[in-house]
């Protein structure tokens, strides 16, 4: 998914988004399942927040966007981390990592099982034996009881939006109608952003992660650490061995 005019203002919208819960999981399971980790890839960073969080704790991170402009607001966080415009669907050049990283889910924006395969099975290239896949998706549950026919509203001083949910029309599908209003100077600008997710059965995710090549070491929710397969977010520990 590309962000278009939606970059300028996504810090702002994202300001109470918990970043350090998604580091602190990932610390956690690196820790747990390769220790000796150095190298991590971020999969559709955008703006680099949980990228330069990670870069912090001392890894060495690259980060993947199709978006051109949030990975202009990213770099400008950490010129010294390797930020590159790529889909993620045909990732090319990139190997020999020790964990891929992909959060704020952004596999349900790969919106056909055939296409989030594709993703899985790249990821397995990219990394080294023994390296970890870390991703979370809006679980089918989350996506039916919490977001179909929802309205989300916020108005700060210089930005405010209206975002609706409504569902699409493959099974868990949800469609995202969002109108933005900026502020410029005395006057504000509209703009509208049109976004498409995807959910996936549990087990469709597990058949498509198995496929790819991956072991599922562990599947999460919420942020825990332990095993668990109901939630509003799961989180997934796969590896190559």
């Amino acid at each position: 998914m590309s962000y278009q005019q939606m970059a300028e203002v996504y810090d702002e919208l994202m300001k109470d988004a918990p970043y350090d819960q998604w580091v602190t999981w990932t610390t956690y399971m690196l820790n747990n399942y390769h220790p000796k980790a150095k190298q991590l890839l971020d999969l559709g960073c955008g703006t680099g927040e949980i990228t330069t969080r990670l870069s912090n704790q001392g890894w060495q991170l690259t980060g993947v966007d199709l978006s051109e402009e949030m990975l202009s607001v990213a770099a400008n966080k950490d010129q010294s981390i390797q930020w590159l415009k790529q889909d993620i669907i045909n990732l090319q050049g990139l190997s020999n990592f020790d964990c891929i990283v992909s959060y704020c889910d952004v596999m349900n924006y790969i919106t056909d099982l055939t296409s989030l395969t594709t993703v899985f099975e790249h990821a397995f290239l990219a990394l080294q034996r023994n390296g970890l896949f870390l991703f979370d998706v809006h679980s089918v549950e989350h996506i039916t009881s919490h977001l179909y026919g929802q309205t989300f509203a916020e108005v700060y001083d210089d930005v405010s939006y209206v975002w609706f949910c409504d569902p699409g029309e493959k099974k868990y599908s949800i469609v995202h109608d969002l109108t933005f209003f900026i502020r410029h100077h005395d006057e504000y600008r509209r703009f509208d952003e049109h976004h498409y997710q995807q959910g996936y059965e549990l087990s469709t995710l597990k058949q498509a992660i198995e496929k790819a090549g991956f072991t599922i070491q562990q599947v999460c929710a919420d942020f825990s650490v332990n095993p668990a397969s109901n939630g509003d977010r799961l989180f997934f520990v796969c590896q190559k061995l």
